[in-house]
């Protein structure tokens, strides 16, 4: 059976503070947990009772055997999941600063494991037949991966929903001969061949920026649907999400009120939902709704992909943030 969603890239192991608003200098406990934004998309999906899997590798590792037991406890299938010797697994450490920073130490050096993927080692029926497919930015940012993506996209070839989350993280990126690291000029040109094979595009204004040197979210999802998706998703952050279809229909959600713990789940949050959305046949407005909300409950809780919520977790914040809406009306 084909899987309803099959995500590709970064994995790792999360390392989070168990204190809050303290730098790591003085952090003394921490919790470790499954990380990296597509496999955090499969967990996230999974929840919702979807079968996934995720493309990528570790290390050789006792956190790539962590990782392929947290992936089996969360209902995730690890089949795709190979192992590397160019680097361990990598590790990712945080600072938590509520409500909105939270510096982010990445270990990736010399390159991660996730980046050494292979177009030749892709079991492409298992590309073309899931139901989604979900690439990321930071798949592109370095070969192999960038060509094992593009791959990927084209052999696919929208056969079905193809969801690009444009994910830009520059630290990512390599450096040039010259000595400069490779930015969002450089990087525009593969995202624009990704697009071309894309049926959704999903970023906050950074990243559509990056995407599509457009800011401002409206000219923002026109500059994504002209380069050839069919819903283009813009994350506001504090106002909230846009998305606009091709025929030029745009949804606008507001923001679900939120005590921020830890903002660094929500955006995966948001991607796993979209997902349960999209294979729901729900229409834009109540996939988006959905996802938001999703997004939202991630943000006040600890953890990434421990943090996933169920369907009806979902359903509960939306009536919660109906009715405050309400009661802020009245």
């Amino acid at each position: 059976m084909p899987f309803e969603v099959l995500t590709m890239g970064r994995v790792g192991v999360d390392v989070y503070p168990l204190q809050t608003g303290v730098g790591l200098a003085e952090v003394t406990s921490f919790g470790k947990y499954l990380g990296g934004s597509p496999t955090n998309v499969a967990v996230a999906a999974a929840r919702y009772g979807r079968s996934s899997a995720v493309i990528t590798k570790t290390g050789r590792d006792p956190f790539g055997d962590f990782v392929r037991t947290a992936l089996k406890g969360y209902g995730v299938d690890s089949r795709f999941v190979g192992t590397s010797d160019i680097a361990p697994t990598p590790v990712t450490f945080c600072e938590i600063f509520p409500p909105d920073d939270f510096p982010l130490y990445f270990y990736r050096l010399p390159k991660a494991p996730d980046l050494d993927l292979h177009a030749g080692e892709l079991d492409l029926d298992a590309v073309r037949d899931a139901r989604i497919l979900w690439v990321t930015g930071t798949g592109l940012s370095a070969e192999p991966s960038r060509s094992a993506t593009l791959a990927a996209l084209a052999h696919r070839a929208t056969s079905g929903p193809t969801v690009f989350d444009l994910d830009w993280r520059p630290m990512f990126w390599p450096e040039h001969a010259s000595g400069y690291r490779l930015g969002p000029a450089e990087a525009r040109a593969h995202y624009a061949e990704a697009l071309r094979h894309t049926t959704v595009a999903v970023g906050n204004l950074d990243e559509c920026e990056v995407a599509t040197g457009e800011r401002e979210p409206y000219a923002a999802a026109k500059a994504l649907i002209d380069a050839g998706v069919e819903l283009a998703v813009v994350k506001q952050g504090p106002k909230g999400v846009l998305a606009m279809e091709r025929d030029g229909s745009t949804v606008e959600v507001p923001p679900v009120p939120v005590d921020v713990v830890n903002g660094l789940g929500a955006g995966d949050a948001f991607g796993g939902a979209l997902c349960h959305g999209l294979l729901s046949g729900w229409e834009t407005h109540r996939t988006v709704a959905f996802a938001n909300a999703a997004g939202a409950i991630v943000a006040g809780r600890l953890a990434c992909s421990e943090a996933m919520p169920t369907e009806a977790e979902v359903a509960t914040k939306l009536r919660e943030a109906s009715l405050a809406r309400t009661e802020r009306k009245a």
